[in-house]
């Protein structure tokens, strides 16, 4: 997930933003995975178990933090209102990780195993939410995405921070998401 982030944030510099929104695809779909596949190592001690949380969020704040706030900047999203939802977006998404870090490590030593719900909205759903906007801007005039992209950076940001409680997609729905935004892609560059 890190490693795809990495590489998408040097296409998305270099202008190459349909590689740069396929990289952040290509993340969520690691990450929604990665739990999954450290659930299988049952021999884990709590260190490792700590470890993997911390890792995963340090990942996230990277890859679905700090990579699509660039990538919308890079798109346009400038001045002193896009700085400013920019920083919020960016801000939101470390504050929800936070958050998640301090309940998850709370949850894992009461009950372990795996979580059912989400508190506030992943920050990993933009990885799902920004690349079907950004097959829809060939749908919509220039100046209309451009509104939607920080219309997206704003209510994103504040649904990382809103407590509410989400469900947990289970593994059909990952994979109907994923099947949804590869259509869409394959629509459009079809």
């Amino acid at each position: 997930s890190l490693f795809s982030a990495v590489v998408g944030l040097t296409k998305a510099t270099a202008g190459q933003f349909t590689f740069a929104v396929v990289c952040l695809l290509v993340s969520g779909i690691c990450d929604a995975f990665d739990g999954r596949i450290a659930r299988t190592k049952k021999n884990r001690t709590e260190d490792e178990k700590n470890f993997g949380i911390q890792l995963d969020s340090l990942c996230d704040v990277i890859c679905f933090g700090v990579f699509p706030a660039m990538i919308c900047y890079l798109l346009g999203v400038r001045g002193i209102i896009g700085l400013a939802l920019v920083s919020f977006y960016c801000i939101c998404a470390v504050a929800r990780l936070a958050f998640f870090n301090v309940l998850e490590g709370k949850r894992q030593q009461i009950e372990g195993g795996c979580n059912k719900t989400y508190r506030g909205l992943p920050v990993t759903s933009i990885a799902f939410i920004l690349p079907l906007l950004f097959w829809l801007q060939f749908l919509m005039p220039d100046h209309v995405f451009m509104i939607l992209l920080h219309i997206i950076l704003f209510v994103v940001g504040f649904l990382f921070i809103l407590d509410f409680t989400l469900p947990k997609p289970d593994l059909k729905t990952i994979i109907t998401m994923i099947c949804v935004v590869g259509v869409t892609v394959a629509v459009i560059f079809g």
